[in-house]
Order: C-alpha cells, then structure tokens, then sequence
C-alpha cells in the first residue's frame, strides 16, 4: 500500500512537472520587454487603428472612393467631406481609407515573398555552408550592387503594374537582408551542443533545418519582417508616384500622391492625407520593430 502511495505521488509529480509552464519562459521574457517599450506599444495602437480604418473602411465612410461629383472638386475639408474633394470631385478620406487596402495588402504580401524566399535561401546558405555558402552570398552581393529603384522602375516597366506583379518585383529584390541575418543565425547556432546531439541522432537535414535551427533564429527574422513591410509600402508609394505602380482609377496613397502634385497650390489636402497616412504607418512600423529589435536582443 506504501509503495502504491509512492507511485501515485511520484506520477502526480511528474503530471505537474509536465504541464507546468515556467513563468519565466523566453518567449514571455520577450513580452514583457516589449511591452515596456513605449515607443512600440504606441506604433501598435497607431497601426492597429490604421488597419482597423482601413480594413473596415465602408463603414468608416458613406462615400465610394470612385464616385465622382463635378460640382465640388477641389472643396476643402468640412462635415460632408472630412478630407476635401480631389480634381475629380471624389472624396479624399474615402480613397485614403480604400486606397491603404491596396497598400498594406501589398506591403504584407511583399513582406511575405521577401521573408519566405530570403528564409530559404538563407537557410541553404547557412547550414551547407562551403562552396554552397560563397556560390550565394556572391550572388547576393551582385544583386545588392545594382540600385534597388534602377531594377524595380525596369521589371515594372517590363512585367506592368497590376497588383500581383508589384507585389512579387517587390517582395523578389528584397528578401537580400533576411537571407543574410537567417545565414548568421544558423552559422552561430549550429555548432552549439544541442544541434551536434540532433545529428548525432541521424536527424535529417529538413528537420535540422525547419525543426531545430529556424525556430532558434526566428527572433531576427520577425524584426526584418516588420521592418519590410514599411519598406514595401514606402516602396510602391515610390513606384506610384513615378507612374509604374497601381493604376487609377484604383487608389493607392502613392498614386493619390502622384496626382495631388498638380493641385499642391490650389487643394494641399489632396496629397496632405495620402503622405501623412504613409508617415504614420511607417513610423508605426518601425517603432514596433525597434521594439522587436530590443525585445529579443536587450543587449
């Protein structure tokens, strides 16, 4: 009866050792650095109340972003018109909020295809190493020599500018820097005792890979990833302005901007709101990556 005492309380134990999560695990020793960060927690309540405006913005305004009315272009901000009228009469806060789907979504997406591709090729690069490792940095590095803009205004010239073509130009020329942080953490962390223990064993390259060495280096990939998709917004509001981003009659706050330049003099507030909302949403951004950055690094 003792002895089934002890191995009942011996089990008990060893169930709650099994379900205990520790207080201080690292990915909350992360969060509660990060939401120290000031800076970060307002980029956070600042973009989430952009995307909120944006994602839900039919409800946010009763006006169509198309809608033309002839009889008011050009008027100033007031209570029918929050943002003024364009030189087509169509409400301004209208196609910000409708014209910021179309930039985050491809400020998201591009940010998607850079990190995915740059995490394969990086991965790659990192855990063969060798004449794997020189043949891809040297790639890199020739790719990196060109102007970034130079390449993006002739691919766009020559792929066109629908959405799904600015997104993939987008996200294919600037997946560089993720490739080479992933390339560092593997090459850190792959002589450490636990990954010379796991092939020892006879784990796979894949599971090496995807199930010991990316999930250790996730850390520097969320924080370029933040900072990526204000770079690709930032980047097709460049490609709009120059007149190979999206195309009108669809807004993006780029090509608001490209069009507002005739009427800077006579309606600043046709190119007012679409800059400021690109100000804000990068300022955000980067506030939250400055506080990923210190969050998974303090040092």
């Amino acid at each position: 009866m003792k002895r089934g005492t002890l191995s009942y309380s011996t089990l008990s134990s060893s169930l709650e050792a099994a379900s205990f999560v520790p207080e201080n695990s690292p990915a909350r020793r992360v969060w509660r650095r990060f939401r120290r960060h000031r800076l970060a927690m307002a980029g956070v309540v600042l973009a989430s109340l952009i995307f909120t405006l944006v994602i839900f913005a039919p409800v946010f305004t009763p006006n169509l972003p198309n809608k033309q009315d002839l009889k008011h272009r050009l008027a100033a901000p007031d209570l029918a018109h929050f943002m003024g009228t364009d030189e087509l009469g169509r409400d301004v806060f209208s196609r910000v909020l409708f014209g910021g789907r179309i930039s985050l979504l491809i400020g998201l997406s591009a940010m998607a295809v850079s990190v995915s591709v740059g995490t394969l090729i990086g991965s790659i690069s990192g855990y063969f190493g060798g004449r794997v490792d020189t043949a891809i940095m040297r790639i890199i590095d020739i790719i990196i020599s060109f102007p970034t803009l130079f390449l993006l205004i002739m691919l766009a010239s020559f792929l066109g500018s629908n959405i799904v073509i600015v997104i993939l130009v987008i996200g294919l020329l600037s997946w560089m820097r993720v490739a080479r942080l992933v390339r560092a953490g593997f090459i850190s962390i792959k002589e450490r005792d636990f990954i010379m223990a796991a092939r020892a064993l006879g784990s796979s390259s894949s599971r090496m890979i995807f199930g010991h060495l990316l999930p250790n280096s996730l850390g520097p990939i969320i924080v370029a990833a933040t900072i990526d998709v204000s770079g690709a917004i930032l980047t097709e509001s460049a490609l709009s302005y120059l007149g190979l981003g999206i195309q009108p009659p669809q807004a993006t706050w780029g090509n608001m901007l490209r069009f507002a330049q005739d009427q800077m003099a006579a309606a600043p507030w046709t190119a007012i709101f679409p800059g400021l909302m690109i100000f804000l949403v990068s300022i955000a951004i980067n506030f939250i990556g400055d506080g990923l950055r210190d969050a998974f690094d303090p040092r």
